[in-house]
């Protein structure tokens, strides 16, 4: 049975260029402890999927509709308080993009990652910074930074206090938003595996989100490729990292540099498709060096097993 299911779910915002349909249809289903790695280009619609998992939605909401169980629950049908009160940061939580703009510069770090035991479990203070004590240490904070602040810390310990913070209400999914981006390569490997013994030592269900197919191989054990706001391919790690099967997904893996063969990087043509005016069909055609006649039209999702598919006409024949 699947722990988290998405079914047609749909976020399309409001803009002066027109309506912009960041996620358009998308649906996935993952098992409790098990990591999604959600890759594609900038602008495809990643970090608005994980917008509508935490329900963190702008004003500019046009339209917002599906499915989201989380173990059976239709999260869709709570309303905003139900939500805010029993699911966000308690069932779901996220670490975001830009650490520090996440943080209060002008509170000390423990303190920040404490409050939400303060708020939302009414703990005493004392038995809440006993608990960011025992994170600090989980994710690698020296127990001494948390009378820093974060102005204080470098952008790799930034990035672990927002992991701590993220953890703190002990969730049962936690969202990974391009959790390494703007870090060195060093630290980018220290982050990637404090995250791997995470994953070892919990039950954590984990959906990273990233365009660094190889940062995605460290946590995935499966694979949801994402283009102009809809998934083309949902697969196992292991076989979409071997052969992968959408061309979308065979052109992002080619651009990675390899260590062991002798090739070229290969890029992608084009320029990825507009969300505000996508294209009828394949919204991936226009770039495709294997474009058919049926690209036209919209392509079937073609199942794989244990509820993966691909999304192109090539398998539809």
């Amino acid at each position: 049975m699947s722990f988290l299911k998405v079914e047609d779910l749909y976020l399309y915002y409001r803009t002066r260029m027109g309506t912009l349909q960041a996620v358009d249809g998308v649906s996935f289903s993952m098992k409790k402890a098990e990591s999604l790695a959600l890759i594609g280009e900038s602008g495809c619609g990643k970090s608005s999927l994980a917008k509508c998992l935490m329900r963190l939605l702008p004003r500019n909401v046009e339209l917002f509709k599906g499915h989201i169980y989380l173990d059976g629950l239709d999260l869709m049908e709570l309303n905003d308080e139900e939500f805010r009160k029993t699911i966000r940061w308690q069932r779901i939580s996220m670490v975001p993009q830009a650490a520090l703009n996440s943080l209060n510069p002008v509170v000390k770090v423990g303190e920040q990652v404490a409050e939400p035991l303060l708020i939302h479990k009414s703990v005493d203070k004392k038995e809440a910074l006993e608990k960011v004590r025992e994170l600090f240490s989980l994710v690698g904070i020296p127990q001494a930074f948390m009378d820093r602040y974060p102005f204080e810390l470098s952008g790799g310990m930034r990035q672990r206090v927002i992991i701590a913070m993220a953890l703190i209400m002990n969730p049962e999914i936690v969202i990974l938003d391009e959790p390494t981006s703007a870090l060195d390569v060093l630290i980018q490997a220290s982050i990637m595996n404090m995250l791997k013994r995470i994953k070892r030592e919990s039950n954590l269900t984990f959906i990273l989100i990233t365009h660094d197919v190889s940062i995605s191989s460290e946590l995935a054990d499966k694979v949801a490729v994402m283009y102009g706001g809809q998934i083309v391919e949902l697969n196992d790690a292991e076989s979409f990292y071997k052969s992968p099967l959408h061309p979308y997904s065979q052109k992002l893996m080619a651009s990675v540099p390899s260590l062991r063969e002798d090739k070229q990087p290969e890029y992608i043509p084009g320029a990825p498709v507009s969300l505000i005016n996508p294209p009828k069909g394949c919204r991936f055609a226009d770039r495709c060096p294997f474009r058919i006649e049926e690209c036209s039209e919209e392509p079937p999702l073609v199942s794989l097993k244990d509820g993966n598919y691909v999304r192109c006409w090539l398998y539809a024949r």
